[in-house]
């Protein structure tokens, strides 16, 4: 009984240790900078005419398998 909450409680403090660790690397690695720039950019039109648009050659469509 005691051998089994040793290593529970051991197998706890490895999770416990894992989480912080993964925690502060995402903080480090900038995970958290831009929180608010996906929602908003799935916003924006298409249509915008200052927006960048990748152009499509007509003969590359007509060649295309």
């Amino acid at each position: 009984m005691t051998s089994t909450l040793i290593f529970l409680l051991g197998l706890t403090g490895v999770f416990l240790l894992l989480i912080g660790l993964g925690i502060f690397w995402a903080i480090k690695s900038g995970q958290f900078e831009d929180m608010e720039g996906p929602s908003q950019r799935i916003l924006m039109d298409d249509d915008d005419p200052l927006l960048p648009r990748r152009v499509v050659d007509a003969d590359a469509l007509k060649k295309a398998p």
